[in-house]
């Protein structure tokens, strides 16, 4: 299973229910990137998606609690890890898109991660691991610097060792 996300110089990747910052080029990449895989994210990052509706071109897989929950393009709702690996038993190349519950629930079971690193601190209220921290993954790629909208960051690739 792999992971993709934004981080800023905390690894902070949300604030109040939305994105850091909007880079269009890192959207650009996600949509490259995540296209015609699964995505796996919480109830509350689908709410957060344009029209609360799971993202075209991929297969939209919701992973929550809430047994009542139901959702337009969404393709499967999972009530539990087991469920949700169940139905992935056959896609190794899934992608966790957040939020931070499902984002920590799911990095054990995650090979790669795929990281926006934004060079600059935002206020924040969501955060991920320190993956430079982490002995288990090491940066296997990254690419040149950019830079949007006077914000600077670069694409990382985490593998696990």
């Amino acid at each position: 299973m792999n992971l993709i996300l934004a981080a800023d110089e905390n690894w902070a990747i949300g604030n109040k229910g939305d994105l850091l910052c909007h880079l269009s080029g890192d959207l650009k990449y996600f949509k490259k990137t995540t296209t015609g895989h699964t995505v796996i994210m919480g109830r509350k990052t689908l709410e957060s998606l344009p029209g609360k509706k799971g993202l075209s071109g991929r297969k939209n897989v919701v992973l929550t609690r809430d047994e009542n929950f139901s959702a337009e393009g969404v393709d499967t709702i999972c009530h539990s890890i087991e469920e949700l690996m169940q139905v992935l038993k056959d896609d190794d190349n899934a992608f966790v898109i957040g939020g931070a519950k499902v984002y920590e629930q799911l990095l054990p079971l995650c090979d790669t991660c795929y990281i926006t690193k934004i060079y600059g601190k935002f206020p924040a209220d969501a955060y991920f691991v320190n993956m430079d921290e982490m002995k288990e993954f090491r940066v296997t790629w990254q690419d040149e610097l950019m830079e949007d909208n006077g914000i600077k960051y670069r694409f990382m690739k985490y593998e696990r060792q």
